[in-house]
């Protein structure tokens, strides 16, 4: 067993590593960028390092200050965690080369399965069963067409040294490739470092399983179950559930015997992950290995009661596996949600910030980057937490997630909570019958319509005992009956919230036994509030249920997990709507992408600058007709929130 492990990483996940490190007696040591200085992840660290600069690539990603760190620190052993350098087999081999244990497979493993068409031949080899599609990896168009035309359309063009399906293009037809292929290059040399590509057949709605598989030095290899992973969004999950529902046992054992056979034929050591796509005809196709644990492991701990993170550290330390096959047993079953700082009613774009309060709840498990409060830089993954449940079966698990994710409190970010909890609800994945697109195809539903309305009511609702402290009209010796009088449509009085940059009324009409009835946005609720522990208020509007905030601002209100924040009016600002032609940035960022230049016109909707942030790419597009006044950025640039990054004149009627 080591003796002291430097955890290369960050947020739930060194959080995660470094509790199994306690239990086992193993020290650890907490590394940070200058935006994680004083994060939940470096407590309780034997001692903590600060290894650079914001960005990940002046930090998490800077393998010699990771080094440094690990060897000033009197580390023997350095664990990647995931993301960052965990499937960089340069970090790999650099840790072992500077006389260090590396938690993870070896450098030559981690380069063969990070490479998608090395990782193809080794695994057809072995003989599992792969997707046609391309012998070589490529740039050129003329032989990427060449390929698909073999293949037949669709085709998915898959970037070699991609990951988390990042630069993947679907082409239906032949005259859209050369376009899906360039703009997949690019992305492949911005993020990978690497523009070739494959192209393999598509699958159309397939189910994603992966095999969770672990291996030692001596030889062994065993499988520790399935995960269903089909519920995601841009390629990447969000709720994945062990053992996978409606899988016929033929098709598990052979999917379990085909990933340990891939293993073996490896030689491989410590965790992995073997993925799978299931067509509709109960045919499996191997996508990648994952050379290290995954985001979703809790649910594999969960059915078997093993812990990962301690297998790791004693298989890299040399010693065999800790149990055989023969004794591994799964029970019950788990489920597994992702927690993301990010706003769903916007094609999931991040939303960095920070979590003024948080409640997790207390019967799951909850695998978090914080506790009662914490940031969200605008830097790294937005991932905020994981909640896992468990049951005797599926539904009682999925009925227990469904309750933790109504019973979180997080105020101050814009999460996905309150998608998780529709997306649970939705029949098709309470029923099981889940597959790729579910989540495209769930998300073209719209908001409500009130939701604004109900929040600016919870807000009049939280203000009601600030005006009740200060001197007004309403107070003193005025009664009921006056107040009436003078304003009979708002006998308790109006307050006056700013919403997106607009005003809005709420009226105060009455209160009863039932709560305060407000009139917001043309409608009237009945709002109960309750002031709890923390500042925070919670209560119902109708019947739904909220959490609200009063901040320096204004107020801060979640509405069954959806974020709104309302303002409070100052007579320095003005009402209604106001645009200077300034195109900016919702999110920090780096500019990838400029597609106009200094007086060129262009149309409302048409792309100005690509962002990327927080492992997504953000299109920033023209707000109105207009003709570009100023670009104030360049490739390859950093930016912060609200940077503007182009300057539009609108286009007068003399210039139509």
């Amino acid at each position: 067993m080591p003796k002291r492990v430097l955890i290369a990483n960050r947020g739930e996940i060194a959080r995660r590593i470094a509790r199994t490190c306690r239990r086992l007696g193993v020290d650890h040591v907490a590394v940070h960028s200058t935006a994680d200085a004083g994060a939940a992840h470096l407590e309780d660290a034997v001692e903590t390092v600060h290894i650079g600069p914001a960005p990940a690539r002046e930090s998490y990603l800077d393998i010699e200050a990771v080094i440094d760190a690990a060897l000033r620190t009197d580390c023997d052993a350095v664990h990647p965690g995931y993301g960052f350098l965990s499937e960089n087999p340069e970090f790999a081999a650099r840790v072992t080369e500077a006389g260090l244990v590396y938690i993870g497979p070896d450098a030559a493993t981690i380069a063969a399965m990070g490479d998608k068409a090395r990782a193809r031949e080794l695994m057809a080899a072995a003989g599992v069963p792969v997707l046609p599609g391309s012998e070589h990896a490529t740039e050129s168009a003329d032989v990427l067409l060449a390929d698909a035309c073999r293949i037949g359309y669709p085709v998915i063009l898959k970037p070699v040294a991609g990951g988390g399906g990042k630069g993947m293009r679907v082409v239906h037809a032949e005259t859209d490739l050369p376009d899906a292929v360039a703009e997949a290059v690019r992305l492949g040399r911005a993020g990978f470092g690497d523009g070739r590509l494959l192209a393999e057949r598509y699958v159309a709605a397939p189910r994603h399983i992966e095999v969770q598989v672990f291996g030692d030095r001596h030889g062994n290899v065993v499988h520790l179950f399935e995960r269903e992973c089909s519920l995601q969004r841009r390629h990447q999950k969000i709720v994945e559930e062990a053992p996978a529902p409606h899988l016929p046992s033929t098709t598990r054992h052979a999917l379990l015997d085909a990933a340990v056979r891939g293993a073996s034929a490896l030689g491989y050591v410590g965790a992995g992950t073997f993925e799978f796509i299931l067509d509709g005809d109960g045919r499996f196709f191997f996508l990648e290995v994952n050379t290290r644990l995954q985001v979703e492991h809790p649910v594999t701990e969960e059915i078997t009661g093993l812990d990962l993170v301690e297998w790791q550290l004693r298989v890299a330390d040399g010693e065999p596996l800790p149990l055989p096959q023969w004794q591994i047993r799964d029970t019950g079953h788990a489920i597994e949600c992702r927690v993301y700082a990010e706003d769903p009613e916007h094609g999931f774009r991040p939303a960095p910030g920070h979590a003024e309060a948080v409640r997790w709840p207390r019967d799951v498990r909850v695998e978090a980057a914080f506790d009662e409060s914490g940031a969200v830089p605008g830097f790294y993954d937005p991932m905020v937490a994981k909640l896992v449940a468990t049951g005797a079966d599926r539904p009682a698990a999925l009925a227990r997630l469904r309750t933790a994710i109504a019973g979180t409190t997080l105020v101050g970010l814009t999460t996905n909570l309150g998608f998780l909890g529709e997306l649970l609800a939705e029949p098709r994945v309470a029923e099981g019958r889940v597959d790729t697109h579910l989540v495209d195809d769930f998300t073209a539903r719209p908001a409500p319509h009130d939701r604004d309305a109900r929040a600016l009511a919870c807000a009049a609702a939280m203000a009601v005992p600030d005006r009740a402290a200060t001197a007004s009209p309403w107070t003193g010796t005025v009664g009921a009956f006056d107040r009436a009088a003078l304003d009979p449509d708002a006998p308790l009085g109006r307050i006056v919230l700013r919403r997106d940059g607009r005003d809005h009324e709420a009226r105060l009409v009455a209160r009863d036994r039932a709560g305060l009835h407000v009139e917001a946005g043309g409608r009237r609720f009945t709002v109960s509030a309750e002031p709890v522990p923390g500042g925070l208020f919670r209560g119902t509007v109708g019947t739904t249920r909220w959490t609200g905030l009063p901040t320096a601002d204004g107020y801060e209100i979640v509405l069954d997990g959806h974020r709104v924040a309302v303002a409070r009016r100052t007579f320095a600002e003005g009402g209604g709507d106001a645009s200077d032609g300034a195109v900016r940035t919702p999110m920090p960022g780096v500019v990838v992408g400029v597609a106009c230049e200094p007086g060129a016109r262009v149309e409302a909707g048409e792309l100005l600058v690509v962002v990327e942030a927080m492992k997504m790419e953000n299109r920033i597009v023209a707000p109105f007709d207009g003709t570009v006044d100023r670009l104030s950025c360049a490739l390859n640039d950093g930016v912060t929130a609200d940077q503007v990054l182009v300057t539009l004149n609108p286009l007068g009627d003399s210039d139509v």
